[in-house]
């Protein structure tokens, strides 16, 4: 039986006065299964496109940070000792840094973690020729 899920992109943005971004991982999060994961995707040519003095590997830095805080790993500070419902509203609250959320979608998936790669394939990697 398939349970609801919600969703929503992880976004670079290299330089917030322009208002210009690439998506760069996602978070998917299903309540009924406790699950809360995410997935990232640098491009790093589409990213100095926009800004080419952009520092990758901080940005890298940050992204990996992102991925211990939706495990609840105790290095991610505070937020590790919340539930994984609290923790995607954290990672999702609107913010003014490089790294920005899109709004939360929803879903319906038996199995989040497919979910998860499906929505990395088609909405954060470069489109298939």
């Amino acid at each position: 039986m398939p349970h609801v899920f919600e969703y929503a992109l992880l976004r670079a943005v290299p330089r917030q006065e322009r208002g210009e971004f690439v998506n760069v991982g996602v978070l998917v999060y299903c309540a009924p299964l406790g699950f809360l994961g995410a997935r990232v995707h640098v491009d790093e040519q589409r990213l100095r496109a926009l800004d080419p003095f952009l520092d990758v590997e901080l940005l890298k830095a940050n992204l990996a940070h992102l991925g211990v805080s939706c495990d609840g790993h105790p290095e991610a500070g505070p937020v590790s000792r919340t539930t994984p419902g609290q923790r995607f509203r954290w990672l999702t609250a609107p913010r003014s840094t490089i790294i920005q959320t899109s709004p939360a979608h929803t879903g319906l998936t038996d199995d989040p973690e497919a979910a998860l790669e499906h929505l990395l394939r088609t909405l954060v990697l470069p489109p298939e020729h």
